[in-house]
């Protein structure tokens, strides 16, 4: 059970919420002992509202909640880094995120990849990713082959729009490539990570 210290401010916490698959930060607010409870039983975010001086669960009136992945607590033990899946847009201006006045597209391809696997995952009969996938890691493989060598054709002209738009082929085909081979973006990251250091 974590521990945090409720000492420091007040018998409150600030909570980080932070998007498990895309690692933006959502918003940010504050715990009590009762809310970290219920949020640690419950697996939807809970704050304890300054403003209304009670507990607020996010969602509890648009719907819109944050499930629970993993909670940490910072090195000084006085913060905490929540991982959540958002059931729909976190701020109450509509968007993904307080911090994003302008729509961003860093860290899509975590949420492209999550939509992969689900299509896949549940057997989409109507979806072109699961139909592809289902024909085998040949036809897999062979597609990622094919939109490589589109991507180095565009490469040589300078038609920027062509060349992104076979860029983002490759980079989809690719996604789905490692669910055939059993990997996840994320492996990837984590081998050119251990080039760097």
């Amino acid at each position: 059970m974590i521990k945090p210290d409720f000492n420091k401010m007040n018998s409150l916490v600030p909570a980080v919420i932070q998007d498990a698959v895309t690692l933006k930060v959502l918003m940010v607010g504050f715990m009590n002992e009762e809310a970290l409870k219920k949020t640690t039983e419950e697996g939807k975010v809970t704050f304890f509202s300054r403003s209304k001086n009670r507990l607020w669960t996010k969602g509890e009136t648009s719907g819109n909640f944050l499930y629970v992945r993993d909670i940490i607590v910072d090195c000084d033990n006085d913060t905490l880094l929540i991982s959540a899946d958002p059931a729909g847009p976190v701020c109450h201006r509509g968007t993904e995120t307080c911090f994003d006045k302008t729509k961003s597209s860093k860290g899509f391809v975590y949420r492209l990849e999550k939509i992969i696997n689900q299509r896949i995952d549940e057997n989409a009969e109507n979806s072109y990713t699961n139909k592809l996938y289902l024909k085998g890691i040949n036809k897999v493989a062979q597609k990622v082959g094919e939109e490589a060598v589109e991507l180095v054709i565009e490469a040589k002209d300078e038609n920027d729009e062509l060349f992104k738009n076979e860029a983002a082929d490759l980079l989809y085909h690719y996604l789905i490539l490692l669910k055939a081979k059993g990997f996840r973006f994320e492996d990837i990251e984590e081998v050119l990570e251990g080039r760097h250091r």
